[in-house]
């Protein structure tokens, strides 16, 4: 390719990049799979979007008096499994194309892990960091109360996403416990251990992408004693993460949130770099440290990149600057297709999110699976099955890589296409 025809389709694939949303993208990747596996076009014109889509209008009485109404919405993408299982995000930017696509990833994600679920996911548009827990506790009520008829235990499962938490699944399932005049635990995960949460929750999805990352680097040979890592997203996922694989002997360089980053070359201590953002509202100026563009950080050269933000992180621009070996992507979607080809082609292993961010819906399963029994684990036994978890659904997908010669992320898909076909074909849906 002459300088000219390979500018051009690098602008083109750029180009191409600001009209994908990450509905297209999934539907991409469903297609992929489906074509690699050599199935019947019914299977990806059944996969391609969710089976039900909900948008509610959820007014709420403001602490001035005034009422708001906010949007809500609730997608349902696949079912032949079990019921739908996914998270519930607050968000000022959230989009109805959004959270259709990361419902087909919950599919998709819990398929790979071996669950008997199907893919949910829920999204409220607003800003929790300019409303009050009262405007909070209001909003989380009123969505249950429009959402009620379409959840439940064996229906849809909803759990704590970006800017939601404990507190909001226990206002959450106080709300349907009462509209259902009983106690309805096991209608939500994530929830405070005094009313049928479980051990371990809180951490189980940075646990789990450290673990699929352990793997990883064994499988090329790169000791983590030492191994220089950089954590994108600071949130209860990345902070953890980075916590979990210091301990393991790992070098974390760089972190960053959403308003700046934390560079040391020698190696930062996570605990007190999320002190200190839990003190000042950012990791950027934490002591020792030396601020970072997001840009710069996810181009350092390190061992280990762990994306922990939000969607569409990693970008062709990006992935062409990239110098990592392993990238464990414990957020949504944060790599682009073309970004990911790129990525493949320059020999870099890429842990794809729904295999290494399952640690959260893993644990969720489980702790829906203790409410249900009315029975519960230790942390230590609940780390012990998330392991055990982990570890089975990444050799399975490394298998599937490896024989196929494909994408870890294109093996993932056709790990979890194949179980999700199989289970719409024995149930009739395939004719």
């Amino acid at each position: 390719m002459t300088t000219d025809a390979a500018t051009a389709a690098a602008a083109t694939a750029e180009a191409r990049e600001e009209t994908l949303n990450p509905f297209h993208i999934v539907q991409h990747q469903v297609r992929e799979a489906v074509n690699a596996l050599g199935l019947e076009p019914a299977v990806y014109e059944i996969l391609k979007q969710p089976m039900r889509f909900f948008e509610v209008a959820i007014p709420v009485q403001l602490d001035d008096g005034s009422v708001r109404v906010f949007m809500g919405y609730r997608s349902q993408h696949n079912d032949a499994l079990g019921p739908a299982k996914g998270g519930l995000r607050f968000h000022p930017q959230v989009f109805p194309d959004e959270v259709r696509a990361l419902s087909m990833w919950m599919t998709f994600k819990c398929a790979v892990l071996g669950l008997p679920y199907g893919g949910g996911k829920g999204a409220i548009a607003c800003n929790p960091k300019e409303m009050s827990p009262g405007e909070l506790e209001r909003l989380s009520r009123g969505f249950i109360r429009a959402v009620a008829p379409i959840i439940g235990p064996s229906k849809d499962i909803p759990a704590p996403d970006v800017y939601t938490n404990p507190q909001i699944m226990a206002w959450m399932v106080d709300e349907y416990s009462k509209l259902r005049w009983e106690n309805q635990f096991g209608v939500m995960t994530g929830k405070p251990l005094i009313i049928g949460g479980s051990a371990g929750r809180n951490e189980a999805t940075a646990r789990g992408c450290v673990v699929t990352v352990r793997e990883a680097a064994k499988k090329l040979g790169i000791p983590l004693k030492g191994a220089r890592v950089v954590v994108q997203g600071y949130g209860n996922a990345g902070s953890i993460a980075a916590r979990l694989i210091h301990e393991l002997g790992a070098k974390v360089i760089a972190v960053s949130d959403s308003r700046g980053g934390a560079f040391d070359p020698d190696g930062l201590d996570p605990v007190k770099v999320l002190e200190y953002k839990n003190k000042n509202g950012s990791v950027e100026g934490a002591p020792g440290t030396r601020p970072i563009s997001n840009d710069d950080l996810l181009t350092l050269e390190c061992d280990i990149l762990i994306p922990a933000a939000l969607e569409n992180q990693i970008t062709v621009s990006v992935a062409r600057r990239i110098k990592t070996r392993i990238i464990g992507e414990a957020a949504n979607g944060p790599t682009t297709p073309e970004a990911d080809d790129i990525l493949f082609d320059r020999g870099v292993l890429v842990l794809p999110d729904i295999l290494a961010s399952a640690g959260g819906v893993t644990v969720s399963y489980f702790e829906w699976v203790q409410n249900l029994m009315n029975f519960y684990w230790t942390e230590e036994e609940v780390n012990q099955r998330l392991e055990a978890k982990m570890v089975e659904a990444f050799e399975r997908v490394y298998a599937m890589h490896r024989d196929k010669k494909v994408k870890l992320r294109v093996a993932a898909f056709m790990v979890a296409v194949a179980r999700v076909a199989e289970a719409m074909r024995v149930r009739g849906w395939l004719g």
